[in-house]
């Protein structure tokens, strides 16, 4: 008795010590997360001085734009797999020291070339962080329920990270040279190498067979084709054209030879029988159609706020913490949330919450009306990050623990190719609903109509270059329908939405946790043979 006593005794100290642990780990991660989250939107803020100070061409500077988005969506299962392979903690530590070199290098260029390679060195150094963060976080949270609360806390991160992006790069600009916006980058690897070193655990997957490279380029080939051609539409080209057909065709080829190829290996690289499961299939499904609403109404809103409202950068920036301050509290309380009503319903919810925001937004006129942007906004925010809350983690809780590091780069795969069909789609549909509106304004010529229907910043240009009363009445047309634009634009938004609600009702209406702690077989005490029920009361 006194030994069985001892041993349990020994079991609650290790599971004690292991606790603290991991709370401490999820700090570092965080901090990973943030890194990677500021730097995706700091730099645009920066264009106009890097504009002005480096004088690229048009091409040049929409790679300077792009190139990061564009090489870590491409790489992520590439180096989420790898880091199943040869150690997570291994992929994240040098991912931090690329991030860090590649951060130097962008600060310190002085022409477009070296700054769009370094964007493409932080593209590599994000595709190493981010599935690492996620698959460690999985390993060192088996409990549901406490992972639940660490994945509210990483989003919250990674929601703070995108809005403070902007402020910080605005702050900075005002008293320092661009290059300062990646500097920023530098203090936190310094700090984040030792620091992981010493505390993060190193963990691997299934290391049976080799790791399939040619898999893997396949894969990597596939998304840059498939993601550049979405972001050409995205910026208005032709589907036709050359440079947004070919990228698309050869992106979509790949990804198939990709996925026929995992299917006849013994040891794949990424295992497709995860997407049979209806839970993790179902959440990547809700991740996508969450990101296409969100990045496609954050672009939509910040040009009504500028374009309409004429507010500044800076201006629309705070407009937009509202949703900022939403989406955290979200995060914080998603764990509460997701224990309480089960994924089922909190995505659900979540992608219906966000449809009525969506809607009290086309509410929005030519004037300023800030309790109505003031409540869409934040139930804007608070909506979709419930929805993004409840899928990631019922993605990452349904994929074998082997497969973490491939899960987590399917998830933010998911994440980046959503955002980029919003850019798309959405754009579409606004320049779609916008146009029209212009073709027949009284006393503008048919050149300038056409012109300033290519969008709401060229029709301001073409509208002063007119001047007098025909350049007045062609700005009021166009800020009319820009308004009308957005709020057709919004209710496809809308119908998206509720889609994604129906697809969620596939999702489980339980959560189904694992034993809080994992056991100990030399202390005697049995694993249980099934997983209990979290709490869930509807």
């Amino acid at each position: 008795m006194s030994g069985t006593t001892t041993a349990a005794a020994g079991l609650r100290r290790r599971a004690a010590g292991a606790g603290t642990n991991r709370w401490v780990v999820l700090v570092v991660l965080c901090v990973s997360l943030l890194l990677v989250a500021l730097d995706a939107t700091v730099l645009h803020v920066a264009v106009p001085a890097v504009t002005e100070d480096l004088r690229p061409g048009g091409i040049e500077l929409l790679w300077i734009v792009d190139t990061y988005p564009l090489v870590c969506a491409s790489l992520l299962i590439l180096f989420g797999t790898l880091g199943d392979r040869i150690g997570r903690r291994r992929v994240l530590l040098l991912g931090y020291a690329l991030f860090g070199v590649a951060s130097g290098v962008a600060a310190l260029a002085q022409d477009a070339q070296v700054l769009i390679l370094a964007r493409a060195l932080l593209g590599v150094g994000g595709a190493m962080i981010m599935p690492a963060t996620l698959s460690i976080l999985r390993q060192v949270f088996p409990d549901r329920r406490e992972r639940a609360l660490a994945i509210g806390i990483w989003s919250a991160v990674a929601a703070v990270g995108a809005a403070v992006g902007p402020l910080l790069g605005g702050f900075l600009l005002e008293h320092f040279w661009w290059g300062s916006v990646f500097l920023i980058n530098i203090p936190l690897m310094l700090v984040s190498l030792p620091v992981g070193r010493l505390l993060l655990p190193e963990s691997k997957g299934d290391r049976n067979g080799p790791w399939d490279v040619a898999g893997a380029l396949m894969a990597a080939g596939g998304l840059f084709g498939l993601v550049l051609g979405v972001k050409r539409l995205g910026g208005g080209e032709s589907p036709l054209g050359p440079f947004t057909l070919l990228p698309l065709l050869a992106g979509a080829a790949l990804l198939v030879a990709f996925v026929r190829r995992q299917r006849r290996r013994a040891h794949p690289l990424v295992d497709l029988r995860m997407f049979a499961r209806p839970a993790f299939s179902t959440s990547v499904g809700c991740i996508v159609l969450a990101m296409l609403a969100l990045v496609g109404l954050e672009l939509i809103a910040a040009q009504y706020l500028q374009l309409v409202l004429h507010f500044s950068p800076l201006g629309t920036g705070l407009r937009l913490l509202p949703l900022t301050f939403a989406a955290m509290a979200a995060g914080l309380i998603g764990s509460h949330l997701l224990h309480r009503f089960g994924p089922r319903l909190m995505v659900v919810s979540g992608f219906c919450l966000t449809a009525a925001a969506v809607v009290t937004l086309t509410a929005m006129g030519g004037h300023d009306n800030p309790p109505l942007l003031l409540c869409g906004f934040v139930l804007l925010g608070f909506g979709l990050e419930t929805t993004l809350f409840g899928a990631y983690e019922s993605m990452l809780s349904e994929a074998p623990q082997a497969q973490a590091g491939g899960a987590a780069a399917i998830g933010e795969t998911s994440y980046q190719l959503g955002a980029g069909i919003g850019i798309a789609l959405l754009g579409s549909v606004m320049n779609a609903a916008y146009a029209p509106g212009l073709s027949s304004v009284p006393g503008v010529p048919e050149r300038a109509s056409k012109a300033a229907g290519h969008s709401l910043g060229e029709a301001y240009e073409v509208a002063g270059r007119l001047g007098g009363a025909r350049g007045e009445a062609l700005r009021h047309a166009a800020r009319d329908s820009f308004v009308h634009g957005l709020h057709v634009t919004l209710l496809v938004s809308a119908g998206l939405l509720l889609l994604g609600a129906v697809m969620a009702l596939r999702l489980p209406r339980a959560m189904h946790c694992e034993p809080p702690a994992a056991p100990d077989l030399t202390a005697g005490v049995p694993a249980p043979r099934e997983p209990a029920d979290c709490p869930v009361s509807v």
